[in-house]
């Protein structure tokens, strides 16, 4: 007899059948039909856990080729974010900010470690995208998927995936808001592309205060925008 399990309760089951498993993001998950048979639930049951879970992206439902263990990424959380920014009342920018305020802690918490990965380190890539950014504003496009690189590779360094994730998701966050919030292009961005430069130009000479003000200085612009929309 099947039993019908809270829908809370049979997520945290199959969650545990994937730690009890050994299973990993790529995995294939079991067959509805062994899930139904082994949590000994509806099939309705496992249905409802298994959309909870995609949402989540503990599980990836791939249409005609089966369910597997999900990536496990931040993206719950950035449309948790960006629903949060588009709820704010009238001109009320709290969450956007509070987004900047979170990127830039994170950034300058770790200066002295990206300084130390660095230092005297081809960053040739980071520069790379830099100069990807110069020529995008140049002819008057957005330079953003320049942006999300330089980020990217800057952050890699660290070797911590966590890291990369939590600083790919406020990036997001800030960077899809500002439309929806109706936010207008900064007019000094072209100061927020020096700012890249810096960051390089500190992390090469492994020089931690310099980074720290460059940090500071490529969020200057929008920041300024942001008090000037209140």
């Amino acid at each position: 007899m099947r039993r019908n399990d809270a829908g809370g309760d049979v997520v945290a089951r199959i969650k545990d059948l994937i730690l009890r498993s050994g299973l990993h993001p790529g995995d294939p998950m079991p067959t509805e039909a062994r899930l139904v048979e082994e949590l000994g639930v509806a099939r309705s049951s496992v249905r409802e856990a298994m959309r909870t879970l995609s949402s989540l992206d503990i599980v990836e439902v791939r249409h005609g080729h089966g369910t597997f263990v999900g990536r496990m990424s931040l993206a719950p959380l950035v449309d948790g974010l960006l629903f949060r920014a588009r709820l704010n009342d009238g001109n009320d920018l709290r969450t956007l900010r509070e987004v900047v305020q979170a990127r830039i802690a994170l950034d300058l918490s770790i200066g002295q470690r990206l300084v130390e990965a660095w230092h005297e380190e081809d960053l040739a890539p980071a520069r790379a995208e830099v100069e990807r950014m110069r020529a995008a504003h140049a002819a008057g496009r957005s330079f953003a998927e320049a942006d999300q690189a330089f980020h990217a590779a800057v952050l890699s360094k660290l070797g911590n995936e966590l890291m990369m994730q939590l600083g790919d998701a406020f990036w997001q966050v800030h960077t899809s808001a500002l439309p929806l919030l109706d936010v207008p292009p900064a007019t000094d961005i072209r100061l927020t592309i020096e700012a890249h430069d810096a960051i390089v130009d500190a992390l090469e000479a492994g020089d931690t205060a310099a980074y720290e003000k460059a940090v500071r200085a490529h969020y200057s612009p929008l920041e300024r925008n942001l008090t000037a929309s209140e």
